[in-house]
């Protein structure tokens, strides 16, 4: 699905637990997540704390569109 979003223009960004997944299914733009139970989060941590690690997905995922890309890449920190 990704493949086909990208080819009617719109660029896409693939937030994962598994990169190697993404890689095999021809995302162009991965975005690394925390872990498979809690890919946005870590509910470990303290609200302010977590809402800091989502924020800093979310950027990076906007980021990540912004970026002309030629293939699959992965936005790793």
């Amino acid at each position: 699905m990704v493949k086909e979003i990208e080819r009617a223009g719109i660029p896409v960004v693939h937030i994962c637990t598994v990169v190697p997944i993404s890689l095999t299914v021809g995302a162009n733009r991965i975005v690394p997540a925390i872990a498979i139970p809690y890919p946005l989060g870590d509910p470990t941590l303290e609200p302010t704390e977590e809402k800091k690690l989502r924020r800093k997905l979310v950027e990076k995922a906007l980021k990540s569109l912004q970026t002309e890309v030629d293939g699959q890449t992965v936005f790793e920190d």
